[in-house]
């Protein structure tokens, strides 16, 4: 008796430690997708638990923190924390003027001033992966500004960077980290809106214009994931259902939803959450043909503990537990709305101020609010626990 319950104990032990080292190890890479899933190289699910480091695409030219943190540090701070992906907005104003940043926004990293915004941000990505911290790039705006709104950035193009500079701008940046695998996605635009529709007139159809911008991409360097995200601000996906997007390299496609409290009136419980994402995007996920997708945006506010739970309607808590029942009951990929502690220059911001919305603090050195860190580490611990071996390994991806 007391063998074999020595012998249970042991198994018990081995089978701990094999989980713990799968929830540890990296990614075989390059990715790419099986049916619904992210998968390495090997076969293996790569579960993307990821953050924004937003501040580059706006008018300072650079992520944020800079001036308050050393990039080592904020970098640390990043993996301590769990996230093994971090998404980086770029603008193509960055792209083709390319300043010099200025010093007050690297006040605490100054072996970087007088340093252009393009060697800054290599900078950045090489820290991060040479963290072993994955990285998807982001073309968040075509002017360098603070999204969002009707401000001349609803399309993937406008009159100062045409539909031929957004391409050839990919390209470049596709051309630019091709040799750093960690570098591992695209994501195409950051919400296409107002007058962006899923098929219909060429000028506004962002389905057309995202299977020429992948395609350009994917000539480049066919090692990246293209992630596609819905128009209306990223809420809406429902045109794929009928009219899907389909990229010359097979298993490269994710689609991206984003989702926020602010996009919701009158929620009545977690039940009329679903039934109110399922058409637009959940069916993606819970539906008869299940895609891969990222929720590649989704955050609620750090000011207080109404943020992260309640069980007032009118509070972010609210809608935010059903976001992360939904993450976590079916597995999602997410993306955090933002790492960052303090703002950035933009519309509506003031610089240094407070981010609201922040993991971090305003020192760039901690939590803004542990409830939220936690909840956040609660779903990467949840997808350490998945199954690791979902698909057979391929040589060949399978097709979109």
């Amino acid at each position: 008796m007391r063998l074999k319950l020595l012998i249970t104990i042991v198994l018990a032990v081995v089978a701990f430690v094999r989980a713990a080292s799968a929830a540890q190890a990296q990614p075989a890479l390059p990715l790419h997708r099986a049916g619904p899933y992210i998968v390495d190289s090997n076969g293996e699910r790569v579960h993307l638990n990821a953050v924004s480091w937003y501040g580059a695409e706006s008018r300072d030219f650079v992520v944020g923190g800079l001036d308050l943190a050393s990039l080592q540090s904020i970098v640390q701070e990043i993996k301590s924390l769990g996230f093994n992906a971090v998404r980086l907005p770029w603008s193509n104003e960055l792209y083709e003027s390319n300043p010099v940043v200025g010093r007050y926004a690297l006040a605490a990293n100054p072996d970087m001033e007088g340093e252009d915004a393009l060697t800054i941000l290599d900078e950045v990505v090489n820290s991060l992966t040479d963290a072993e911290i994955m990285v998807i790039l982001d073309n968040h705006s075509s002017n360098a500004e603070w999204c969002c709104g009707n401000d001349g950035n609803t399309l993937w193009y406008n009159k100062h960077y045409p539909q031929t500079s957004w391409i050839a701008d990919w390209e470049g940046m596709a051309t630019r980290y091709e040799s750093n695998a960690w570098v591992v996605g695209a994501d195409l635009r950051n919400e296409p809106r107002v007058n962006a529709t899923w098929a219909g007139s060429p000028a506004t159809n962002w389905q057309a214009a995202a299977e020429l911008g992948g395609n350009a991409v994917l000539a480049v360097n066919p090692n990246l994931l293209i992630f596609v995200e819905g128009v209306n601000y990223a809420l809406d996906l429902s045109g794929a259902s009928r009219l899907p997007v389909q990229l010359n390299v097979a298993g490269r496609l994710v689609y991206e939803a984003h989702d926020y409290g602010f996009d919701y009136s009158g929620l009545t419980g977690y039940r009329d959450y679903v039934r109110q994402i399922t058409p637009r995007w959940g069916y993606l996920v819970t539906g008869s043909n299940p895609q891969a997708l990222w929720l590649g945006e989704f955050g609620t506010c750090n000011t207080g503990r109404n943020c992260v739970s309640s069980n007032n309607p009118s509070d972010n808590g609210y809608w935010f537990g059903f976001v992360t029942t939904y993450l976590q009951t079916n597995g999602v990929d997410w993306c955090y709305w933002p790492i960052n502690g303090t703002e950035s220059t933009g519309r509506g911001r003031t610089y240094g101020a407070r981010e609201t919305y922040g993991v971090l603090n305003t020192s760039w050195d901690g939590s803004a609010r542990p409830a939220l860190t936690a909840r956040l580490r609660s779903l990467i611990g949840a997808a350490s626990k998945e199954t690791r071996y979902l698909v057979t390994p391929a040589i060949t991806p399978p097709a979109n």
